[in-house]
């Protein structure tokens, strides 16, 4: 394998400046999420979310262009994390046990980051609504769902169906229980269990392969 070439002093200088600008960006959003659940989305002002964070509020219009803009940046990160998160799964030989796997972290990517979450899936700034492109890589931030599934419908443990139809109704499940769970109406994640589980085994073969 070649050696990558130094990068000199210039690309040096501009690889930190890059990483600088992202470190800064995801502290931006960070404040920005961590206002959102203490103080509301009233809170979420351009000139305060700069005096938390130590920067000018004009890097905040350089780097989203508008509240609007920044609200979109949250969404989006919102569903990386979740994306980071489910890839953290360890790959399982079976696909099965890997789909029950993914279950769990789903549950604690959404319990992790209520700023995010809120934004993503309650609507919490009103009158926010994500582009169409927004959502299309939300919803492919979730592909390892469809992946794993698409693994459990070859192998046979699955019926053959379209994956995205398993996953969609999965992710309705999860969201149902998730939801009741961050209203304290549900104390721990034994219901989501159970609805989620409940709902693949909706599409199980019978009987399974052994």
């Amino acid at each position: 394998m070649a050696t990558p070439a130094p990068l000199g002093l210039q690309g040096a200088y501009a690889l930190g400046q890059r990483n600088a600008y992202d470190e800064l960006r995801i502290r931006l959003l960070d404040v920005a999420s961590q206002l959102l659940t203490s103080a509301g989305p009233e809170s979420l002002t351009v000139r305060r979310i700069a005096a938390e964070a130590g920067c000018s509020t004009p890097v905040i219009y350089t780097m989203f262009g508008s509240k609007e803009g920044l609200a979109e940046a949250l969404y989006l990160e919102g569903f990386e994390r979740f994306r980071r998160r489910l890839a953290a799964v360890p790959a399982r030989n079976d696909p099965f046990e890997y789909l029950t796997a993914l279950g769990p972290a789903y549950r604690e990517a959404a319990l992790a980051e209520p700023g995010y979450y809120s934004l993503m899936f309650e609507r919490a700034i009103p009158g926010f609504v994500p582009s169409e492109r927004a959502r299309t890589l939300a919803r492919a931030a979730l592909n390892i769902l469809d992946r794993v599934i698409a693994d459990c419908i070859s192998a046979g443990y699955l019926i053959p169906t379209q994956p995205r139809k398993i996953a969609d109704a999965f992710w309705a499940a999860a969201q149902g229980a998730l939801s009741l769970e961050r209203a304290g109406h549900l104390q721990d994640g034994h219901t989501y269990e159970t609805v989620t589980t409940a709902t693949v085994c909706c599409f199980l073969v019978t009987p399974r392969p052994t």
